[in-house]
């Protein structure tokens, strides 16, 4: 059966997250393509808008924009979706940019089941360089590629033909989202190759590198773009929070016991950069010297690998870590669900709101 098609008379609140979610991508794809014939009339590369083009197409949950068009909703948006639909894809393209140098910094070699970018431009290099030189230009142009869907991301919402009021609400609430995700990820990368016990800045990490800009941020922009109250832009907040938290600590779970098959992610990467997880902070919190030492000299085992990896693991699951962080991602859940009961938002906003606070405890990806 071919897949559906969104057609643009169809209200989005009768549409159906998986065609909104369509009609996003289409405006992604006609901006990608807008840009490379730019590219292509002004004799300049058109790497980057192919790069990107090929990265946004190659899968990934369409979270971000699910959520910033349920915003919308939940603030009475209706009529001409067209400027929300924009802003949607701008924040699907900022998070093509974070996750293109994220993989930069962690040296990743596979994302969404591909090589990474950086990877993927070191070996289109690799026949006329020597390797170090094609590696190191790979990871440049990886930054460089990064910087374009970062600047053309903002270039959508500049342009999305908001309200004046309502583009500088969107605008400021998506400032607060590219500072806290930097923040983050600072926070990430000062604590790699050390962790430690201390549950309380895994915690932190998750908020700032994953809460606000996968759940609260894009909801809020949502809303925002339809004129939200601050009431509502806080009780979107108190539901998206602890969600995000939860996404993260899903994420780190899978970091570690997930298939890379299905999580287009390898399983060694956080452990052999020795991430300041969730559940190794919960592991370490909760051993007893002696498998804390063990986990720690594990680790620290040069050329971490394979069977370095299954022992971390056999260790994580006889300390309890694994089944306490499912716990942590519960209890986040039921807080988040308590707190969109408590919202009185129209009800096919929270049914799908409900549905995505449900899958984040079970996704395998």
């Amino acid at each position: 059966m071919p897949p559906a098609v969104y057609r643009p008379h169809q209200p989005l609140q009768r549409a159906g997250s998986y065609l909104a979610q369509e009609r996003v991508m289409g405006v992604l794809c006609g901006f990608l393509r807008a840009k490379l014939l730019e590219c292509q009339a002004q004799g300049l590369p058109t790497v980057a808008a192919e790069v990107i083009a090929r990265f946004v197409g190659a899968g990934g949950k369409r979270m971000r924009p699910r959520l910033c068009l349920l915003g919308w909703m939940s603030a009475g948006g209706a009529g001409d979706h067209e400027a929300v639909v924009r802003v949607a894809a701008g924040l699907e393209l900022f998070h093509a940019a974070a996750l293109i140098h994220d993989d930069v910094m962690d040296d990743s070699a596979d994302r969404r089941g591909q090589p990474t970018v950086h990877r993927a431009m070191t070996v289109r290099h690799q026949p006329d360089r020597p390797a170090a030189t094609a590696a190191r230009l790979g990871r440049n142009l990886a930054i460089l590629i990064g910087d374009f869907a970062l600047a053309w991301s903002s270039e959508l919402l500049h342009t999305a033909c908001l309200p004046q009021d309502r583009l500088l609400e969107v605008l400021r609430l998506d400032a607060a989202m590219r500072t806290e995700t930097m923040y983050g990820q600072y926070l990430d990368l000062t604590a790699e190759g050390s962790p430690t016990a201390d549950i309380g800045r895994a915690v932190q990490i998750a908020r700032y590198k994953t809460a606000a800009y996968t759940v609260q941020r894009p909801l809020q922009i949502g809303a925002a773009a339809a004129g939200a109250s601050p009431a509502l832009l806080d009780a979107l907040s108190d539901y998206a929070l602890p969600l995000g938290e939860a996404f993260q600590f899903r994420d780190d779970l899978l970091g570690v016991f997930g298939d890379c098959v299905t999580t287009g992610k390898s399983a060694l990467d956080d452990l052999r950069a020795g991430k300041h997880t969730t559940v190794l902070a919960v592991a370490l919190d909760r051993a007893a010297p002696a498998d804390a030492d063990a986990l720690r000299r594990l680790l620290a085992t040069p050329g971490f690998g394979v069977a370095e990896a299954e022992r971390v693991r056999v260790l994580l699951e006889r300390i309890g870590a694994r089944a306490e962080v499912e716990r942590l991602i519960q209890e986040r859940c039921h807080r988040s669900q308590r707190a969109l009961s408590a919202a009185g938002l129209p009800e096919p906003v929270s049914k799908e709101l409900g549905r995505i606070a449900q899958q984040a405890t079970v996704r395998t990806s």
